[in-house]
């Protein structure tokens, strides 16, 4: 079974809508099995803001807790992106997803920066091991598909990266 591994930030609002193209197209490849890699659209630089660093980190306690991460990923794209909220306020992603999983649990895992060093690591592996520069990105058989900065990809990019796994 082919793994394909996507790169996607929740800030990013191309990594929204490649979101919503990948799980359009996914359904004809049912033999493709999906890794989410979160990663920063831009590490650090603070002239880039906000930063989703909580948002991933949740991610990965989302994903230890057994959550449904499409719906995590549901809630984050939403509260960034359309509900503009602070997404670096841990009571506001708490409150997000409270109905998803333990939100008292999950705040004190964020406060506590238990997924910090997965988070940080989770970076390393997008920028330094597989060359991830603009997200949404994807990575299967070593083969790649990249955004192009600022436009993303369409639908169609996605479709035929998946269809080379046959």
């Amino acid at each position: 079974m082919p793994s394909l591994e996507v790169f996607f930030d929740y800030i990013c609002p191309f990594c929204l809508r490649g979101h919503k193209h990948l799980l359009e197209v996914l359904p004809d490849y049912p033999e493709v099995r999906v890794l989410w890699k979160p990663c920063e659209s831009h590490p650090r630089p603070e002239r880039y803001g906000p930063h989703s660093d909580l948002c991933i980190q949740g991610f990965f306690f989302a994903a230890d807790h057994g959550a449904d991460l499409l719906k995590y990923h549901e809630r984050m794209y939403e509260l960034a992106q359309k509900r503009r909220a602070d997404i670096e306020d841990i009571d506001a992603l708490a409150g997000n997803v409270a109905d998803l999983l333990d939100a008292e649990a999950f705040r004190r895992a964020l406060a506590d920066g238990r997924y910090r060093e997965l988070q940080q690591a989770a970076n390393d592996y997008a920028y330094e091991r597989n060359g991830v520069w603009a997200v949404p990105a994807y990575r299967m058989d070593g083969r790649k598909l990249d955004s192009i900065e600022g436009i993303g990809v369409t639908k169609g990019q996605i479709r035929r990266f998946l269809e080379q796994a046959e």
